[in-house]
């Protein structure tokens, strides 16, 4: 596999090796050891897996404690993935990082804890798959308001998303609670 830094160099693109032939394709989607010589020595302790239409927008979520490392990818359709560097210690603070993640292009995100993370479809529909370093924790769950002008995200979006609740009434970066 190949591993990429992106704009945030903790925020890693991971390019997984694909042997395909007539029958098909296979790859590891998670190996420890490969992993970790690659720079990735995260302990994933949850798997989620959602499924959502064309225009809805998950996010942006974090866990103020119990911060989450995230391994993201897409099995079928296509996203824009999102991550906002909420680490006020780090240079990249209030940053972003967007990413085209498809079933496609198989690629998959290593957001380390420290990150609001969401993302939007852009298929019909989307299956999207992650790993998270830590369990969820209603209590500590905080949202960062997605369309937050602060945060400079391009959206790709010519309606308004369909959003939950807690998205909508999210929390623009000025206001979130962040991280040291």
């Amino acid at each position: 596999m190949q591993v990429v830094p992106t704009s945030i160099p903790d925020v890693l693109m991971v390019q997984p090796k694909v042997f395909g032939d007539a029958r098909g394709f296979f790859f590891e989607s998670w190996n420890a050891r490969a992993f970790a010589a690659a720079g990735i020595d995260a302990a994933f302790v949850q798997d989620n897996h959602s499924r959502s239409h064309r225009g809805v927008l998950r996010g942006l979520h974090y866990q103020i404690e119990h911060a989450q490392g995230k391994l993201v990818r897409v099995i079928e359709g296509e996203v824009l993935d999102v991550a906002v560097d909420l680490r006020r210690s780090s240079s990249t603070f209030g940053r972003h990082v967007a990413v085209a993640l498809s079933a496609e292009n198989r690629r998959m995100l290593y957001i380390p804890p420290g990150f609001a993370h969401g993302f939007i479809v852009v298929s019909d529909s989307a299956e999207f798959l992650y790993k998270t370093t830590d369990y969820w924790y209603r209590e500590h769950e905080r949202t960062l308001l997605w369309s937050d002008p602060a945060l400079g995200i391009r959206w790709p979006v010519d309606v308004t998303p369909l959003l939950a609740t807690k998205d909508a009434d999210g929390t623009p970066l000025a206001d979130a609670d962040c991280y040291g």
